[in-house]
């Protein structure tokens, strides 16, 4: 399955030029309020429509300008989750559940245990939403959505409304999902953690245009983005595999590879499980020999890819370590004094307490 997405349209004084594909998993819109992340999604749902473009999903042509092709929106086969769950509250939890069903015209195609179980609902279904805390409400939202039988799944900032507790026990479902239904899935935030966590496809939009799209991983990588992503939150992401825990202190490995590991504060993971890892780049300090003495766990052999210098006190840096890209956020001062340059062979120092539980993601 996959989505095509090409529009233009002005509404009022703000004008938007969004291009982008995704395929099977979540493609997230990230970007500054007023970048036009749920405009999009309103388009693509059926909600808004463009002066111009075409949207494509699963093969089906949802708009086409040219073509006179414009679907409403009972039509196109979507998937809505809202920041709100926007449940009936005078029905149960499993007939809002069966509702869905219903509207969607095709839900006998999905099994409905099936996504039931997935969302941990069973033991919901005789409650009426309020007697439900706000994750559960999103739960019973989520599979509502999808036992419309989509085509394509659209959350518009899903999580923006819980508080730090309630998101955490909702991210694993989310993941959950993108890993077994091969939906796509349209996800708007302007949460790093959450982008950073759940996202396949990254779409970078400042003020209704789309500065990049592509892999997460490599977009969390390029220093063209810092305004549209914010430089205090700049990250990048790696992957590895977790090794044993160590009991006594509390730490967990993560083989990044065949001879480097980082240690993190241990999470519950499960060896041999595939992990991504979202670092700080104000996290990241460098060394020019390998230090001692030192509280930092992990001391990462690494290779300067290239070095940005900002109008401002402060530099980026790409490293190369194992094979994948770190990015270290250091001061101009610390640049000039230890003569960073591209090429040079540096020690990367990162605090396994940077590393925290909403940092860490299963990956397929």
């Amino acid at each position: 399955m996959s989505l095509e997405v090409s529009l233009q349209s002005r509404i009022g004084a703000f004008e938007l030029r969004a291009e982008f594909a995704a395929g099977p998993g979540i493609a997230a819109l990230f970007g500054h309020s007023g970048a036009g992340k749920t405009t999009i999604l309103k388009m693509i749902a059926g909600l808004t429509r463009p002066d111009h473009g075409r949207i494509v999903a699963d093969g089906r042509v949802l708009f086409d300008a040219d073509g006179n092709i414009d679907l409403p929106a009972h039509r196109r086969r979507v998937g809505m989750v809202f920041q709100e769950a926007r449940l009936f509250p005078h029905m149960t939890v499993m007939r809002n559940l069966t509702y869905g069903r219903w509207a969607g015209r095709r839900g006998a195609k999905v099994d409905f245990d099936r996504i039931c179980g997935m969302l941990g609902l069973g033991d919901l279904m005789e409650r009426h939403p309020g007697r439900l805390s706000g994750g559960e409400k999103q739960r019973v939202a989520i599979g509502r959505a999808l036992l419309s039988d989509p085509a394509l799944l659209l959350m518009d900032e899903p999580l923006a409304s819980l508080d730090g507790a309630r998101k955490n026990e909702i991210l694993p479902y989310l993941e959950e999902i993108r890993d077994a239904t091969g939906l796509p899935i349209v996800y708007v935030s302007h949460e790093m953690d959450e982008v950073a966590r759940l996202a396949d496809t990254l779409v970078v939009l400042s003020q209704g245009a789309v500065l990049g799209c592509g892999d997460a991983v490599e977009m969390f990588s390029r220093l063209d983005f810092g305004p549209a992503l914010g430089r205090h939150e700049a990250s990048s992401l790696l992957i590895g595999t977790v090794a044993a825990a160590s009991p006594d202190d509390g730490l967990q490995e993560i083989a990044l590879d065949g001879s480097t590991v980082l240690s993190v504060v241990q999470h519950r993971l499960k060896a041999g499980e595939r992990v991504r890892l979202r670092i700080r780049a104000r996290d990241v300090a460098l060394s020019l020999t390998r230090p001692e003495g030192i509280s930092f766990r992990n001391i990462l052999p690494a290779t300067v890819r290239r070095v940005a210098l900002e109008d401002s006190p402060f530099v980026e840096v790409l490293l190369t370590t194992a094979g994948q890209t770190l990015r270290a956020r250091i001061t101009r001062q610390a640049h000039d004094e230890l003569g960073i340059c591209e090429g040079l062979q540096v020690f990367a120092l990162v605090k396994s307490v940077a590393i925290g539980q909403r940092t860490l993601s299963g990956v397929r």
